[in-house]
C-alpha cells in the first residue's frame, strides 16, 4: 500500500437538519430485551448527565443536571425515578413510563418535601424481601478486575444500599449485557438508531472541517474552535481544540494562546452517535520528513482499519492490521486502534491484541488510533465513525431513509474513487469527511490518499 498527497476537494454529502426519532415500539423492544436478558425480577438503570448514554438508549430520557433511574418489572412494568428539573424534561422520553419523582435526585437546596425516601419509594414501587435486583451503571468490572464481579461497580452506593434493605438480598450487576463488545444490548444498533447517528457523526464531522479550513495563524485557540458552528447538537465529550511548539495535549479545551505557523493541532468534537478528530501541522508546505516518518504509516494503519472491518471479522485481526501496517513506525497506537461508539465517546472495544470477539451488523465504530510518541511539535489523527449493516439494515435504510442512504453511497464512492479504499459491502462511513486527513492544515485540499 503507497500512500500520497494529492489534491482532493472534499465533495458537499449535505449535513442533516431534523434530529431523527427512534419510534417508541423500539423502545419498548429495548426495554424487554434488557429484562430478560438481565433474568432477574427487576431491572435498575442508572443514569446522571456524565452517565446517561445507558439510560437515552433505553427510554430516550437523558438527564441534565440531576440523578436518574428507569426500573424494569415483571409484566412490562416501567417506571422513570426523576428529580425536580426532571419532571419538565421528561417529556423527551420515547418510552411509556410511570413517572416518579424523587427529590434527593434534585440539586442541594432544591424542594424536598414533595418525595419518600429512597427505600420506600422503591417499596411502593414494587419491590420486596427476596426480589433479585440487576443494576446497569455505566461501567462494569472483569474478573481479572476485582474479586466480585457481580458487585455493581459504577453506580451510586446510596441506591445499591437501598436495593438491598428492601430486597435482603445484594444487587447484581448487569451492566455487561448492555456494554460488553461482543452482543451487549446498546452495541447492536438497529436502522433507525444508525440514521440518529449518523445525525450526530455528519454534523461533528462537518464542524471539524470547519475549523481545520479555518484555523490560521495569529488567531487565539479560542477564536478558532469559533469555526465549528455550534448549533446546540448533543455533545459526547468536551469540544477539544489544542496547539503547540513542543508535546502536545490533544485532549485539553481551547485557550487564549495564539496560534503560530508551524505548531502542532489537534481538534476534536464529538456529538451523539459520532465523533471526528483531525491532528496535523498549521503550515501549507509539507515536510518531507514528517511525510515519510509519520503520515505515510499512519494513513496506511488508518486505510487498513477501513479496509479490514466488517461482520464477522474478530477485534484482534483488525489490531492485528493495524499493527502490521505501523511494522516500521516509530509509534504505535497509544490506546484501542478503534472502538464502539454511542450516546457515550466509547462504550468498549473488541479490538485488543487477541481478541476473538467478532464485530457484528449494527456496531457503530469509531477509527481511533492515536500516534503516540511523536516528536515535539508534531501531531497528526484521523478519527471518524462508521456502521456495520447487513443486506436487511441496508435495505430498510435505502427504503424508509433514501436522503441518509444516498449520503452514505456517495461518501463509499468518494472513499473508493478518490481516496483509493476499498471497503466491504457493509461497511457505513457515518462521517461527512470519511478518512479525508489533510495533514498541512493549510494547504486542506492536500489529503492522503492510498494505492495497492
Amino acid at each position: 500500500m503507497q500512500v500520497a498527497l494529492r489534491p482532493i476537494a472534499l465533495p458537499e454529502f449535505g449535513v442533516p437538519q431534523d434530529l431523527p426519532a427512534i419510534p417508541e415500539q423500539e423502545y419498548e423492544a429495548r426495554a424487554r430485551a434488557l429484562y430478560a436478558a438481565a433474568g432477574t425480577g427487576w431491572v435498575v438503570v442508572y443514569g446522571d448527565r456524565e452517565h446517561a448514554a445507558n439510560l437515552t438508549f433505553f427510554s430516550g430520557f437523558d438527564p441534565r443536571f440531576e440523578e436518574a433511574m428507569l426500573l424494569l418489572g415483571p409484566r412490562d412494568r416501567r417506571v422513570l425515578v426523576v428529580g425536580n428539573e426532571g419532571m419538565v424534561h421528561v417529556q423527551v422520553a420515547g418510552l411509556p413510563a410511570e413517572v416518579v419523582l424523587y427529590q434527593p435526585f434534585s440539586l442541594m437546596g432544591q424542594p424536598r418535601g414533595d418525595s419518600p425516601p429512597l427505600v420506600e419509594l422503591l417499596r411502593e414501587v414494587g419491590l420486596g424481601r427476596g426480589a433479585r435486583v440487576g443494576v446497569v451503571g455505566w461501567k462494569y468490572l472483569a474478573s481479572g478486575e476485582t474479586d466480585d464481579p457481580t458487585a455493581p461497580a459504577f453506580v451510586p452506593a446510596f441506591l445499591t444500599r437501598a436495593i438491598g434493605q428492601v430486597t435482603s438480598i445484594p444487587p447484581v450487576d448487569t451492566t455487561a449485557t448492555v456494554m460488553n463488545p461482543s452482543d451487549g444490548l446498546r452495541n447492536v444498533n438497529s436502522a433507525a438508531q444508525i440514521v440518529r447517528f449518523e445525525w450526530g457523526a455528519a454534523r461533528s464531522s462537518a464542524a471539524v472541517m470547519r475549523v481545520v479550513r479555518g484555523t490560521r495563524p495569529g488567531m487565539t485557540e479560542l477564536e478558532a474552535i469559533g469555526a465549528m458552528g455550534y448549533a446546540g447538537e448533543p455533545q459526547s465529550c468536551h469540544p477539544i481544540l489544542a496547539t503547540s511548539t513542543g508535546a502536545l495535549n490533544g485532549l485539553r479545551s481551547p485557550s487564549a494562546r495564539t496560534i503560530a505557523r508551524g505548531d502542532a493541532a489537534s481538534v476534536g468534537i464529538g456529538y451523539w452517535g459520532g465523533l471526528t478528530c483531525r491532528a496535523g501541522l498549521v503550515t501549507g508546505e509539507p515536510d518531507d520528513d514528517f511525510l515519510a516518518a509519520v503520515v505515510r504509516p499512519y494513513f496506511g494503519a488508518v486505510a487498513s482499519w477501513w479496509e479490514t472491518i466488517g461482520v464477522g471479522v474478530t477485534g484482534g485481526a483488525v489490531e492485528a492490521a493495524v499493527m502490521s501496517a505501523l511494522s516500521g513506525a516509530s509509534f504505535r497506537p497509544m490506546l484501542n486502534p478503534g472502538h464502539l461508539i454511542s450516546y457515550d465517546e466509547w462504550v468498549h472495544s473488541p479490538m485488543r491484541p487477541g481478541s476473538v470477539e467478532a464485530l457484528t451488523s449494527g456496531m457503530v465504530l469509531q477509527c481511533d488510533i492515536i500516534p503516540t510518541p511523536l516528536p515535539p511539535g508534531r501531531a497528526l489523527n484521523c478519527e471518524d465513525t462508521a456502521a456495520l449493516a447487513d443486506r436487511a439494515i441496508r435495505d430498510q435504510l435505502a427504503q424508509d431513509h433514501p436522503a441518509v442512504w444516498a449520503r452514505i453511497e456517495a461518501r463509499r464512492a468518494f472513499m473508493r474513487d478518490q481516496l483509493g479504499l476499498r471497503l466491504r459491502p457493509e461497511v457505513l462511513p457515518l462521517s461527512s469527511a470519511p478518512a479525508y486527513l489533510p495533514p498541512f492544515w493549510l494547504e486542506d485540499r492536500l489529503v492522503c490518499t492510498v494505492r495497492a
